[in-house]
């Protein structure tokens, strides 16, 4: 059996290609980072609700805390994690990402790409935390 967070490694990088859209949530019309990070987790089966539309920037660390907490996600060190853990990322000023591990690197919605990509490697921007899906029984 495939542990959560494989599964939502490999939900990810089915979705490398789809379009960005702000605030998407279906990947027929495109996704942003949360997008992202929802359908990754719905496909792997650990289905999450994100309510409503949010600041496209000046986004509170500790609010993306909380809903990550709400849904059920455990708040990780980083010497554990591991690929399908979920980053969240300061991208610039007022501006925080989200994204997915992999083996091989980042997969997030690169606005400026206009997609879903997988960037190799850590990402460059300072990470403010990880979290891990448990296992659904």
């Amino acid at each position: 059996m495939m542990r959560m967070r494989d599964a939502v490694a490999s939900a990810a990088q089915g979705l490398i290609g789809v379009r960005f859209r702000p605030q998407g949530r279906d990947p027929a019309y495109g996704l942003d980072c949360v997008g992202v990070v929802v359908v990754a987790l719905t496909r792997a089966g650990y289905p999450v609700i994100v309510e409503g539309d949010y600041a496209l920037r000046g986004s509170n660390p500790a609010q993306i805390s909380e809903a990550m907490d709400a849904a059920r996600l455990r708040r990780i060190d980083d010497a554990q994690r591991a690929p399908g853990d979920i980053l969240l990322m300061q991208a610039g000023p007022l501006q925080l990402h989200l994204g997915i591990l992999t083996d091989a690197g980042t997969i997030h919605a690169d606005a400026g790409l206009r997609r879903v990509v997988e960037t190799p490697g850590m990402p460059r921007w300072p990470v403010l935390g990880i979290w891990r899906c448990e296992e659904v029984g």
